[in-house]
């Protein structure tokens, strides 16, 4: 009998890294991620992907309102940014010193 795992794919982004839009209506903007959404693959962006909330009224705010706040993004349309150079980068995963594999940046070839 064959069981099922159910692990998490393995995903370029992590939060909390500083990341490029390199698509869609936010490009070239840059910010940290806030949260990433494994499940969907898409990552919410400080500063990229503003949309517009409209709130209903309720007991805490009677008026109701409209909120700009972040949309996500899928990360196809993301590019870490090496914390060493600044400039965006392709990341790739190789065993490093201690045999554990670790995120390393494709352009300088230095760990993350």
């Amino acid at each position: 009998m064959e069981t099922k795992q159910n692990k998490k794919p393995k995903l370029h982004i992590k939060t909390g890294d500083t990341v490029k839009v390199i698509a869609g209506n936010s490009k070239g903007k840059t910010g940290r991620v806030k949260s990433v959404l494994v499940a969907k693959q898409r990552a919410l962006v400080e500063g990229a992907n503003i949309i517009t909330k409209h709130l209903k009224p309720n007991a805490q705010n009677p008026q109701g309102s409209i909120e700009k706040i972040e949309g996500s993004i899928h990360i196809s349309n993301l590019m870490l940014v090496d914390p060493a150079s600044g400039e965006a980068t392709r990341t790739g995963r190789r065993l490093n010193d201690k045999g554990k594999l670790q995120r390393y940046a494709k352009k300088t070839d230095k760990f993350i």
